[in-house]
């Protein structure tokens, strides 16, 4: 099946939707899915940099982050959080694992919202259509 010429930026990249960087050596690495990515207050949060970040506090036992529209900054964070133990985490102990691993307050989650598992798709995936509209605000 041929790939339609608007899958092409014009200087021939296919596009994806992947979000990525390319080191001084050439390599690429994949860093986000485009329609995962937080805009807010004109500034991109990584959905994946905070969910990684939040899977290493050693309480956390899954975190998948959305966007949740906000009337000033037009979208926010919002932590979806699996906890080991089953029961709920401190949002300052969350915050504070995020800080330490260099996050700005700007882009902390605007909330937490702790739940069973997170929904998954056939292959493995986080089920982010699920949690958006499990939490539309």
């Amino acid at each position: 099946m041929p790939v339609s010429e608007d899958k092409f930026t014009p200087d021939g990249w296919l596009r994806t939707g992947d979000v990525a960087i390319m080191d001084p050596h050439g390599f690429v690495r994949i860093t986000d899915r485009t329609k995962d990515l937080i805009k807010s207050g004109g500034e991109w949060i990584s959905s994946v940099d905070l969910e990684n970040a939040l899977m290493g506090h050693p309480q956390v036992l899954e975190a998948a982050v959305i966007a949740i529209p906000d009337e000033k900054w037009s979208e926010r964070p919002l932590a979806c959080v699996v906890s080991r133990s089953g029961q709920p985490l401190d949002r300052s102990s969350l915050d504070a694992c995020l800080l330490d691993r260099g996050f700005a307050k700007w882009q902390l989650p605007e909330r937490y919202e702790f739940i069973e598992a997170v929904p998954r798709t056939s292959t493995g995936k986080f089920y982010k259509l699920r949690l958006r509209e499990r939490f539309p605000h």
